[in-house]
């Protein structure tokens, strides 16, 4: 088994290769004076099983490319078998037309990386679970639920539980939201808001007794954190006693961690699929779960050709 790591996140993948004891491949991922990608793997790799941890978050096209550009290596160095590991799938949110001539996105870039020589994908928390049939080849979509139910317990089990309630941000959002929910055995709320535009929304009622609750609202994407501010001040404002966030990929782009930091949330925790900025880190109310071990895992049980699925029980 051969780990190699683009540019995107190299502190996920230091601490996927730890967890599977397991050195990362000599790479060079460069740049030419015009921005254009090179990447050269600098240890014989013919016949191996190969894992290349690349999220594709910002810049989104430039970690893309690099992405591709290494699968391409690979299949000229005669890999085994490349396995493409990208925690975070950019292009996630355009998987379906919202109007007239307007690009599926999620598939196109699907097919890029099909066409550039993967032979199978392994990435987390897929903005829509349908996604997974936009590629045609091997897709596993790895869950967080476990990994933060139980940082909820450990965080927050000091208190009753019936006191708890897991909140969706949309209705969009419920299944994912149940799911966590039913781990740990509390109520379910949801947010029912309307998009005036993409990255603009407007709560507009609150279905659930939130009341003198504690919320825990939980999202697999926070952006510019708009929707999940406005969230957590209408419960606020519904009696919740403590609103607390938890979401699987942090984006976190213009004023989101200023509107983090401003609104009533408690506290936002993020998985470390895509690398926090400087600002992120700095903030008292941002604090990061590492996927490293459930990434490391699969990984291993993909080599070992054994069950993925049991890592959802």
């Amino acid at each position: 088994m051969k780990l190699l790591a683009g540019n995107s996140n190299p502190p996920l993948a230091r601490a996927i290769a730890e967890e599977l004891a397991a050195p990362l491949t000599k790479t060079q991922v460069k740049r030419f004076a015009d921005n254009e990608v090179f990447a050269v793997i600098e240890e014989n790799v013919r016949g191996e099983d190969v894992f290349i941890i690349q999220s594709t978050s910002y810049p989104a096209n430039d970690n893309l490319m690099e992405l591709l550009i290494m699968t391409d290596a690979l299949v000229r160095a005669s890999a085994r078998r490349i396995t493409a590991v990208v925690p975070y799938f950019g292009y996630a949110r355009q998987d379906r037309k919202t109007g007239g001539r307007t690009p599926i996105s999620a598939k196109l870039v699907a097919n890029l990386i099909t066409r550039a020589g993967a032979d199978r994908v392994l990435t987390m928390d897929l903005h829509a679970g349908q996604i997974q049939g936009f590629f045609d080849i091997p897709t596993d979509n790895l869950l967080p639920a476990p990994l933060l139910a139980q940082d909820i317990k450990e965080q927050r089990g000091g208190k009753a539980a019936s006191d708890l309630v897991i909140v969706s941000p949309d209705v969009g959002g419920v299944v994912r939201a149940r799911a966590l929910a039913s781990r740990l055995n509390a109520d379910l709320a949801i947010v029912d808001k309307r998009r005036s535009a993409p990255g603009k929304s407007e709560v507009m009622n609150i279905i659930g007794d939130v009341s003198g609750r504690r919320c825990i609202l939980f999202d697999d994407i926070v952006d510019s954190a708009g929707t999940l501010c406005n969230a957590a001040q209408a419960l606020s404002e519904q009696g919740a006693v403590e609103v607390a966030a938890y979401v699987s990929h942090g984006v976190l782009s213009g004023p989101a961690v200023n509107r983090v930091e401003d609104s009533v949330l408690s506290e936002m925790v993020v998985t470390d699929s895509i690398a926090l900025s400087d600002e992120a880190l700095a903030c008292r109310k941002i604090r990061t779960v590492s996927i490293a071990p459930l990434i490391g895992e699969a990984i291993r049980r993909i080599a070992n050709e054994e069950s993925v699925s049991k890592l959802f029980d």
